[in-house]
């Protein structure tokens, strides 16, 4: 048995750049600020710990409770008026690779988002993705990504012994998987890895490269 977790923004769904504009604009559309975007400088790359981090940087007289339930529903609309009229797009051949390894029965699935899980199940819906089956830990549960990594696996009711492959596109993902030793595959070319793909298009590429090719 193994474990495949995805990420999403940059991972699933062509979404990075205009979910991180709408973040930005949420933030200092309810507190008048400009948030500081070097997410490199940040030790928690979630929504939930970006927050955290403003609010100690920049934002002193906000509790994290408070400034997330005024900016979540701010963030939720921007994403959503954003989708209306500009469709979310998957990462090629990401559909069908997620539906291709949904048949594989030594495979749980799961994915994992330092996003909140409103936004994240908006933009994966809107690029067509099939849900159903898939479990999903996001910012709502933990400001840590490596927390919410655990949590996305549990969910998929995997014991934590079982190997771990994430599709990630960050050095953030970097991060956990070498905390979590994880077998990753970074997905475009925002980071250097060994592991590396431009797409899902290659399967039996990404396959051996996620040590899933004898997998049944």
């Amino acid at each position: 048995m193994k474990h495949v977790m995805f990420d999403v923004d940059g991972t699933l769904v062509q979404s990075y750049d205009f979910d991180e504009q709408c973040f930005i604009a949420s933030i200092q559309e309810v507190t008048g600020i400009k948030i500081d975007s070097d997410w490199e400088s940040y030790p928690y790359v979630t929504d939930r710990g970006i927050l955290m981090t403003f609010i100690e940087r920049q934002a002193f007289n906000y509790s994290i409770e408070k400034l997330e339930n005024l900016v979540k529903p701010v963030f939720i609309t921007k994403i959503r008026e954003h989708l209306i009229s500009n469709p979310a797009n998957a990462v090629e051949g990401a559909i069908e690779f997620l539906e291709h390894l949904k048949l594989k029965s030594s495979i749980t699935l799961s994915i994992a988002t330092g996003g909140w899980a409103d936004t994240a199940i908006e933009k994966l819906n809107s690029a067509g993705f099939d849900l159903e089956g898939v479990p999903l830990a996001s910012s709502n549960d933990h400001y840590s990504r490596i927390e919410i990594m655990k949590l996305a696996k549990s969910r998929a009711d995997c014991d934590s012994s079982v190997p771990l492959i994430y599709f990630g596109d960050a050095d953030w993902d970097l991060r956990a998987c070498e905390e979590l030793n994880a077998n990753l595959v970074i997905v475009g070319d925002r980071v250097s890895h060994i592991q590396k793909i431009n797409d899902f298009t290659e399967v039996n590429k990404t396959l051996a490269m996620a040590g899933l090719s004898g997998s049944m």
